[in-house]
């Protein structure tokens, strides 16, 4: 069977579907392949299950806490399955919701794996789409006028530290334990290791992380970092950086046992089990791309600023073209993308404005540049940072760590970054995103009246400290 379509993408995750959404309110025929559920990593094993986990974290935290606010109760349980089911029913209700919009849109689905063919008798392009099924049935051919690579990142693990489902395991496999373990050993103090650290121990596991790197979050500003493994530290979490891990010393006998070098010491780990988070890799294999003129550079698709590939009618969005691996970033590509092949008029993305957040307790967020790019891009800097602790509300609400970070350049008063860790910064840092797309300067922020009492008040006192006018510090 062969059928056309003005756009077919391949994977239905949250870059997919959003352009499929875009394509089809552009009046495009639109077909998705998928060869698991809509939604993809973001929904079913990434952004949204580990979320709602986090979320169960944070409320048995704050109920045994109670006492502090005047409210007593009895001991609180942890019912691990509860919180599985809540997860899971959130995923199905959003999942649901996906598919709807798959309706509403017209768009055609195929649950199965897409591999891109070469020239052949349906088209002169490579292009063609042949859809393969696990059940046997005959492959569908879809013959596209423009296609959408959007297969998204899978767990990265490192040689001699493979999954094994059981004692080594990635996030998937995390996000679907039965029950927790005693103890968990994390290899890895990037986003994801930092959040699972932050989860389990407050769930009661003890947790402890090996970091290769200096510091946690190695992609963050020293300053956020240095505060996470602080309260991360106080609250029992065992961190250790500068730790090389010696694969070839791993031993598994119903627990897992290994050694790292950590300053120049060698040191023994056990715990019950393993979880490897040391980044994703890209999903370009096996789908097609060595029949096309497509470049791969460092394991991803090589794009320009349109996401059009060597092969101008095909594109390629989200993870699999590197860059920031995020949801938001992966359907706002999309959408550039697909207006793109419209011929419509649309925006490229400055990446230095895009928000990214970390779910962890103490929550963290962040716009542009830290203060260690801002100087070794040459900028000559005015830093301004307010405690969490001078804020009303954060006393209020019980959560008085943390402070907000602006970054601006001295000569022309330019945003640089703005950085953040405390209570609700995720919700808070879109004002630091709109700032930046905006253009504002650190003083306009201040001129923006922040209402009393607020978590966003530190904002403004922030942007009042870059000056070093800030009224309450």
């Amino acid at each position: 069977m062969a059928a056309e379509y003005d756009l077919v993408i391949l994977g239905g995750g949250t870059g997919g579907y959003v352009a499929a959404i875009r394509a089809s309110q552009l009046k495009m025929k639109v077909a998705i392949v998928e060869k698991a559920e809509l939604g993809g990593t973001c929904l079913h094993r990434g952004c949204i299950p580990s979320k709602a986990f986090l979320r169960s974290a944070e409320v048995y935290r704050q109920t045994k806490r109670a006492d502090e606010f005047g409210v007593e109760v009895d001991e609180p349980t942890l019912n691990f399955l509860k919180v599985q089911q809540r997860k899971n029913a959130i995923i199905e209700q959003l999942h649901k919701g996906v598919q709807g919009l798959m309706k509403k849109g017209k768009i055609d689905v195929y649950h199965g794996f897409g591999r891109i063919l070469g020239p052949s008798i349906f088209s002169p392009m490579p292009g063609t789409i042949s859809v393969e099924y696990e059940n046997g049935n005959e492959n569908d051919m879809l013959i596209p006028k423009n296609v959408l690579i959007a297969t998204g990142s899978e767990p990265n693990t490192l040689p001699g530290l493979e999954f094994d489902g059981e004692l080594v395991i990635s996030s998937n496999e995390a996000l679907e334990m039965e029950k927790l373990p005693d103890s968990m050993l994390i290899i890895g103090g990037g986003v994801i290791g930092i959040e699972w650290a932050s989860m389990l121990n407050d769930f009661g596991v003890d947790v402890t992380v090996l970091e290769y790197q200096k510091q946690i979050l190695p992609t963050e500003d020293k300053d956020v970092a240095k505060e996470m493994e602080k309260q991360l530290k106080k609250r029992g979490v065992k961190i250790l950086t500068g730790a090389n891990v010696q694969a070839d010393t791993l031993d598994k006998n119903n627990h897992v046992s290994i050694e790292a070098i950590v300053n120049g010491t060698t040191e023994k780990f056990e715990a019950d089990r393993l979880l490897v988070s040391v980044g994703r890799k890209a999903n370009i294999e096996n789908i097609g791309i060595e029949n096309t003129d497509i470049q791969i550079s460092n394991r991803t698709i090589d794009t320009n600023e349109f996401y059009q590939t060597k092969e101008s009618h095909i594109y390629a969005i989200g993870d699999v073209i590197g860059g920031m691996q995020l949801a938001h970033v992966a359907s706002h590509e999309g959408i550039i993308a697909v207006e793109h092949m419209a011929d419509e008029k649309t925006q490229k993305i400055d990446y230095q404005a895009v928000s990214s957040c970390i779910y962890a307790s103490p929550e963290a967020a962040r716009v542009g540049l830290t203060e260690k790019q801002a100087n070794e891009e040459g900028y000559e800097l005015k830093v301004g940072k307010f405690p969490f602790k001078a804020v009303g509300k954060a006393l209020v609400y019980g959560e008085a760590e943390g402070f907000v970070k602006i970054i601006t350049d001295k000569k022309t008063q330019d945003l640089l970054g703005v950085h953040m860790i405390g209570p609700h910064v995720t919700d808070m840092i879109s004002e630091a995103g709109l700032a930046k797309v905006l253009d504002a300067t650190a003083w306009e922020i201040s001129q923006t009246i922040h209402p009393h009492p607020s978590l966003s008040e530190v904002i403004g006192e922030a942007a009042l400290a870059v000056d070093g006018i800030q009224i309450h510090g």
